[in-house]
């Protein structure tokens, strides 16, 4: 049996990537509202309240701290985390993080926290198999399943962070702001590498 790593997606371009997330994001929509539609689910509540603002912010913050730590302290999870930015965040321009943030932010929360949520029953049940199928969504390779469980723990963050405000706007931006803030980091870590000790 082989043992060693399986090679690293191949790179994308710049306008691969931005149309991935758009035929992505569409795809999300298109899944979510036929859901709502023919399943008469009703959309988890979205309330525009500056409470609701900086709730997402302070996910935002803790996610954003946690996969620091993680990505400090656990080797496998910075790999996969290095693997899955490079091929997503590496061709992307300054401005494109935007849609980094939007794109996936507003889709993939009214699948699977709008609609998903509510059609399984609001509960904690709810929570972990959405997240479940949101990590899964996040598994570029199989060599990438630290990315996958990170992106599964994400995903339970933003639905119990919607069922105990009852506001899907919080993980809305909590996901806008994570995705940009994200790729920002990276974005500037990439052209500004630290030394090697």
């Amino acid at each position: 049996m082989n043992s060693s790593p399986s090679p690293a997606p191949e790179p994308l371009s710049r306008t691969q990537v931005l149309l991935a997330m758009g035929v992505t994001a569409t795809l999300l929509l298109v899944v979510a509202k036929l859901w709502q539609y023919f399943g008469d689910i009703p959309l988890l509540t979205v309330r525009f309240e500056w409470i609701a603002l900086g709730w997402g912010v302070v996910v935002m913050a803790g996610i954003v701290a946690i996969s620091g730590l993680l990505h400090w302290l656990w080797p496998a999870y910075r790999r996969s985390a290095m693997v899955y930015l490079e091929l997503v965040i590496k061709p992307l321009e300054w401005p494109d993080l935007l849609w980094l943030g939007l794109l996936p932010g507003l889709s993939e929360e009214l699948l699977f926290r709008g609609v998903m949520l509510p059609a399984l029953g609001l509960n904690m049940a709810a929570v972990i198999l959405s997240s479940v199928l949101f990590g899964v969504l996040h598994l570029s390779g199989l060599s990438q399943w630290p990315y996958m469980l990170w992106a599964t723990v994400v995903g339970v963050i933003f639905g119990v962070s919607a069922i105990a405000t009852g506001n899907l706007l919080v993980p809305i931006i909590a996901h806008i702001l994570t995705n940009f803030c994200s790729g920002c980091l990276w974005k500037w870590s990439d052209r500004h590498p630290s030394p090697k000790s």
